[in-house]
């Protein structure tokens, strides 16, 4: 039965999620587990440039990958053409890969899953798979999107994330250091967990993000960052809708990144896997390595983009 009065809980708010019209799950590796099944995939190809835990979903699926290299842009260098029921899996790092050349991808390959994790805002183009991770942008302890035309395989149940909030509760009245190792213990989670639709919390909170003030923000800071470290950058970058970081390929990025951690300017490695998977000399094991993806989103203002371009180029002049 349902009731009525006593203590009042978290609002619900009336906004729209961003992807309102896309399949709403849990966590990245269940969106990959659902075309899995769903589409009865066999075998997919993965970028070596990659966190292990998509390998992961392969493996709880059952089924088979292989590695592939990507070259200095990013793209993927690769000569074959998937089979049937084989797919290649392209990752859209810092949104830099454009929709023209992704259509290309589509033409050449047919069968392509995109992922988006790193590019919230760019909208699924026609017909392609695509991934989205709503907690690598917006303060939520899971949810992701996936677009894709076809059914699920099985009924799934709904997520439930009450107890999985506090971090981000702690975080926001105290500094991140002290909710750390919970923050990690949240991400760990999913290695576990079966696909599930996105919980009631997570949709609730999503509803209530300023999308575009986030999607602007993050341009904005984007802009402020190149403009200053352009110069510096061995990358070769261009904008892209409401950015997930500023990459930053520098000599000794990883000493720097060490010198910015005792100033509490925390810059991840991304994509540690590398480390163990490719030889020293690999331009993934360098861009692991090097990479600073420096932080541009919708909690900062061109104030705190100086303040962290000001201490990185301490570093480099």
């Amino acid at each position: 039965m349902k009731e009525y009065g006593g203590y009042i809980e978290l609002d619900r708010y009336t906004g729209s999620e961003y992807y309102s019209d896309l399949v709403s799950l849990n966590c990245g590796r269940s969106c990959l587990r659902y075309l899995i099944e769903a589409k009865n995939i066999k075998k997919i190809y993965l970028p070596f440039f990659l966190c292990d835990t998509v390998k992961m979903a392969c493996e709880v699926c059952g089924i088979s990958y292989e590695y592939y290299l990507i070259d200095k842009a990013f793209k993927p260098v690769f000569d074959k053409v998937p089979g049937e029921n084989e797919y290649l899996y392209i990752v859209n790092y810092y949104g830099q890969l454009t929709d023209d050349y992704i259509k290309n991808l589509k033409q050449k390959y047919k069968n392509i899953i995109i992922d988006n994790a790193q590019a919230f805002f760019r909208k699924p183009l026609p017909d392609m798979d695509t991934i989205y991770i709503a907690r690598k942008f917006f303060g939520v302890a899971d949810g992701a999107y996936l677009a894709t035309d076809c059914k699920p395989a099985a009924e799934y149940p709904v997520d439930i994330s009450y107890d999985k909030m506090n971090f981000l509760l702690g975080r926001f009245e105290k500094t991140a250091s002290e909710f750390y190792e919970e923050y990690v213990n949240n991400n760990l989670r999913f290695d576990t967990e079966e696909i599930k639709y996105t919980s009631k919390l997570t949709s609730n909170l999503l509803r209530a993000v300023d999308y575009e003030f986030v999607k602007k923000r993050r341009e904005e800071n984007f802009a402020y960052m190149d403009e200053r470290l352009k110069k510096y950058n061995q990358l070769s970058l261009h904008p892209t809708e409401g950015p997930f970081a500023y990459p930053l390929l520098i000599e000794n990025g990883s000493e720097i990144r060490k010198k910015l951690q005792q100033i509490k300017i925390y810059v991840p490695t991304l994509w540690p896997d590398v480390f163990s998977l490719c030889a020293e000399d690999s331009l993934e094991y360098r861009y692991a390595r090097d990479i600073l993806p420096l932080p541009i989103d919708q909690r900062y203002d061109a104030d705190d983009m100086k303040v962290i371009c000001d201490s990185v180029l301490k570093y480099l002049v």
